[in-house]
């Protein structure tokens, strides 16, 4: 199958969790013998307009990241691709707008993965994307209702979410020094006020906990937990390399998820696949319930006091390093539903 990403900007411009999720999608395909055309505003050095990098083909459409004019001289560059279905991203909208008028006129799928609502994009233009686009797959229930709310079909909305690599659970040591953890980048988002002040009515009890991630708010988060005077039994261990953090993971017993905004909770999901015992703070804007709503092993919380007695509730549950129900959101499997989605736009 030849597959032709839509992303105007590539990780090669910046990492974010939205381009990481597309190259993720990219490099599985192909590692399995796909096609990998990637069109892009021009990313790396020289003036040569096609650069290949772990089986993808990156071709420059333009040399600078406008929209507009990426838009306008998509239909050209996905004609001398020629791929069976095309995989565009929603943010910017105007060139997945391009995407899917150029899918129009030479009858190729569009599949638009809507990572999130950017907040300097039009939301006119979302509508018509929503609507024009053959498939759109989305990381979360919370992100296709407001993909609905856009007037896509419901019907045409699939939830594939983020993944780990659970040969990687598998595999890991386990580090256990810690009861419980917090991980996530240390932003305005972060709320781990919650987590703390919900460990701080527990100073009778013997605990010792880790916050994992680093960001602008990290300074006056551990002044909190300096004020809370719980500092002594928190540690601030910054950003880990990824097998350090599954090797914690696995070896704690309980993880809080507390964010008042989280497209998808991709460290609560590690930490679930790693055995974890999860406590998820209820917010409007986080997807994060999703992943622990009827699970045994999961507990919505709408406090500090109720993360507090929930700490304590689930102190019986069985420690366990590996949850193989996880295993399904292993990154083959979640590829699996791409695939599938690709394949029955094309009627395979």
């Amino acid at each position: 199958m030849r597959v032709a990403f839509v992303s105007l900007l590539a990780p090669g411009h910046g990492d974010t969790p939205a381009r990481e999720r597309t190259r993720r999608v990219a490099r599985g395909l192909a590692a399995r013998g796909h096609e990998v055309v990637w069109l892009c505003a021009r990313w790396w050095g020289g003036d040569h307009d096609v650069f290949e990098e772990e089986g993808i083909e990156y071709r420059s459409v333009t040399a600078d990241p406008s929209p507009t004019a990426f838009a306008a001289r998509l239909p050209l560059a996905l004609r001398r691709v020629d791929p069976d279905v095309v995989h565009a991203v929603n943010s910017p909208p105007t060139p997945g707008l391009g995407a899917t008028v150029a899918g129009t006129l030479t009858r190729t799928p569009v599949v638009v993965d809507w990572w999130r609502d950017h907040p300097a994009d039009a939301a006119r233009r979302y509508r018509i994307l929503a609507r024009s686009a053959d498939r759109v797959t989305t990381p979360s229930r919370t992100t296709k209702t407001r993909v609905r709310e856009h007037g896509a079909d419901g019907a045409d909305v699939r939830v594939v979410p983020e993944s780990v690599d659970f040969d990687l659970v598998e595999s890991a040591g386990v580090d256990d020094r810690f009861d419980a953890v917090y991980a996530r980048r240390l932003d305005r988002h972060a709320n781990v006020e919650t987590f703390l002040l919900g460990l701080a009515e527990l100073r009778g009890r013997d605990w010792t906990a880790a916050v994992v991630g680093d960001g602008p708010e990290r300074e006056r988060i551990e002044a909190t937990a300096s004020d809370l005077r719980i500092d002594d039994r928190v540690s601030f261990l910054g950003d880990l390399p990824r097998r350090e953090r599954v090797e914690l993971f696995k070896g704690t017993h309980v993880v809080a998820a507390t964010a008042t905004w989280e497209t998808f909770a991709t460290e609560l999901l590690w930490a679930l696949a790693c055995g974890c015992v999860a406590l998820v703070e209820y917010q409007a804007d986080s997807s994060a319930h999703e992943l622990v709503e009827g699970r045994e092993r999961g507990r919505l919380v709408t406090s500090p006091a109720e993360l507090a007695d929930e700490f304590v509730a689930v102190g019986d549950l069985e420690r366990k390093p590996i949850e193989r129900d996880f295993a399904s959101y292993d990154h083959g499997a979640v590829l699996d539903r791409y695939v599938e989605a690709y394949r029955g736009l094309l009627g395979e």
